[in-house]
């Protein structure tokens, strides 16, 4: 008997749908609280809010993706309430942006890996059905994405006259 998955992308607005986005956002949320205490000794309580924050707008962001009768991804809503929230000048600006700085970007990747490598894991069979061009094609995507956003810092570094 095959598990369902938490979070396949189908669920529509409902208590149930809700209830899986704010269960898989709170267990992310605690590991990447803890993972930011052990390796970056920022305190609990602060990460923990700053995580808050970043679930609220992530769960804002889904609910809007699909309530609202327009095609957006949701990561395009959420980008737009934290750009929103956060801009100089708005009132949660200043707070907003305090306790987000308490959760490091590292401590959100690792987690956020370790569900995606779990995800692969259940579907292995099919990363293998792939072949081995599918492997070279994800390598090449990878290593070219690297590339091109260390390019372009490096571009914008020497633009503001920070010494590279």
């Amino acid at each position: 008997m095959k598990m369902p998955d938490l979070i396949d992308g189908t669920e529509n607005i409902s208590v149930h749908g809700i209830f899986n986005w704010i269960l898989l956002l709170s267990i992310f949320s605690v590991i990447t609280v803890i993972g930011n205490y052990i390796g970056y000794k920022h305190p609990i309580y602060d990460s923990l809010i700053g995580m808050g924050i970043l679930s609220v707008i992530t769960l804002v962001g889904v609910w809007m993706e699909r309530s609202l009768p327009f095609n957006i991804s949701s990561i395009i809503y959420i980008s737009v309430i934290g750009i929103l929230l956060a801009f100089p000048g708005m009132p949660t600006s200043d707070m907003l942006s305090y306790y987000v700085s308490r959760v490091e970007l590292l401590s959100i990747v690792t987690v956020f890996l370790a569900y995606v490598g779990i995800g692969m894991g259940k579907s292995w069979n099919e990363f293998k059905a792939l072949g081995p061009r599918a492997v070279i094609v994800t390598v090449l995507v990878i290593a070219s994405t690297y590339l091109g956003s260390a390019i372009v810092a490096h571009i914008v570094l020497i633009f503001t006259g920070v010494p590279v």
